[in-house]
């Protein structure tokens, strides 16, 4: 792991929440919560025009590489650009 990541963000979630994000992971096969959560919001800042991902995919500090795509998005999931 590098030093790019030194915050620490604790985030409490309803049964609901949590279960979304683990329905995310599992369906695009993340290592973690941590990779999905990282996802989730890259892809919620890019849906409002922020780059939130400064270019920095989660699977390139994942145990599983998917590859130079990333994950396989849904239609239910929208894509960052």
């Amino acid at each position: 792991m590098t030093d790019t990541r030194g915050e620490r963000l604790q985030v409490m979630l309803s049964p609901e929440e949590l279960a979304a994000v683990d329905d995310f992971r599992f369906r695009h096969r993340m290592p973690t919560r941590a990779a999905a959560v990282r996802e989730l919001l890259k892809l919620g800042l890019g849906a409002i025009g922020v780059d939130g991902g400064a270019g920095v995919k989660s699977s390139e500090y994942g145990v599983f590489r998917r590859g130079p795509d990333g994950y396989r998005g849904t239609t239910d999931v929208p894509e960052a650009e």
